[in-house]
């Protein structure tokens, strides 16, 4: 005996139909071959699935009971396409994650791209200020920044601490310090990032914590133009201690006075669940365990 599910998927089309014209239309196949299911499966069983009453084919109470199996076949049909759908996101979906700092962002992005090839990344870089308002407005669907407050609305994973330091040519005497202080550093042209920048609220807390009110030569709006100044010679900017994995002709030198360690957090809106965003976040983890040795290189 032969149960397969081309005929039940028939009886309970005409169950539902009250025809077996009906069935066919809604199964996208000819009304010959609806009626066959049912015949055959009431030939080979020895049943009778339904009783004919004007023009009407009405379900018998063992119909009906088939056509309760039929809706939990279904079900399940449903969550198994639901199941390898959500296998081929993870396989071929898309993120677009916004960076505050190229690294330490930079540097997951490279080890998840690794594990899953599949996956399309789209980046998107800018100011604290920015990345958090393109989370909240789903401009972005994750976001990689150091210091964002504790709030409610986010889901969010630590991958590193870190402190802001100086950033100086080669050739200026501060490369040769250990470290250096606000003090010293006020002798010195400073090259500011604009409001917005979490490097900058570091910077300013720990100047007036000092108690100075520096005046910078120059203020700019992203870190690869602070960066480009002081390649320049123009003088002392700041940056988060992994926000860069460029080590070319900058020297990092740290700031007493900033010391303080600050949480690198991956985050996203709690409300963004899926299967993406669930490995997304497994990476952080994995990452975490080996940053000392990535961040570091």
């Amino acid at each position: 005996m032969t149960l397969s599910l081309s005929r039940i998927r028939a009886v309970n089309a005409v169950a539902s139909g009250g025809s077996y014209a009906a069935a066919a239309r809604a199964l996208k196949i000819s009304q010959p071959a609806v009626a066959r299911h049912v015949k055959d499966l009431e030939a080979e069983f020895g049943v009778r699935l339904f009783d004919r009453k004007n023009g009407v084919l009405s379900p018998t109470p063992l119909c009906n009971e088939l056509c309760d199996v039929a809706e939990r076949m279904a079900e399940a049909e449903r969550a198994a396409t639901r199941l390898l759908t959500r296998h081929n996101t993870l396989l071929n979906g898309r993120l677009k994650i916004g960076l505050g700092n190229s690294m330490p962002g930079m540097a997951l992005i490279a080890q998840f791209l690794k594990r899953h090839p599949g996956i399309e990344i789209a980046v998107e870089t800018g100011s604290h200020e920015r990345i958090t308002r393109a989370v909240l407005t789903r401009e972005v669907d994750i976001g990689v920044l150091p210091d964002v407050p504790a709030d409610g609305r986010f889901r969010r994973a630590l991958l590193a601490r870190q402190n802001v330091v100086a950033i100086v040519h080669p050739d200026s005497p501060l490369s040769r310090e250990a470290a250096v202080t606000c003090e010293r550093l006020m002798a010195e042209p400073l090259i500011f990032r604009t409001r917005g920048s979490s490097t900058q609220r570091v910077v300013d807390k720990a100047f007036r914590s000092a108690g100075f009110e520096p005046s910078p030569l120059l203020t700019l709006d992203t870190r690869d133009a602070v960066y480009e100044a002081v390649v320049n010679g123009l003088g002392v900017g700041f940056m988060w201690r992994f926000g860069t994995g460029r080590t070319d002709v900058v020297h990092r030198v740290p700031v007493s006075d900033m010391q303080r360690q600050y949480e690198e957090v991956v985050f996203s809106l709690g409300d963004e669940r899926s299967m993406l965003f669930d490995v997304f976040f497994s990476a952080v983890e994995s990452f975490r365990t080996e940053a000392d040795v990535i961040l570091e290189h």
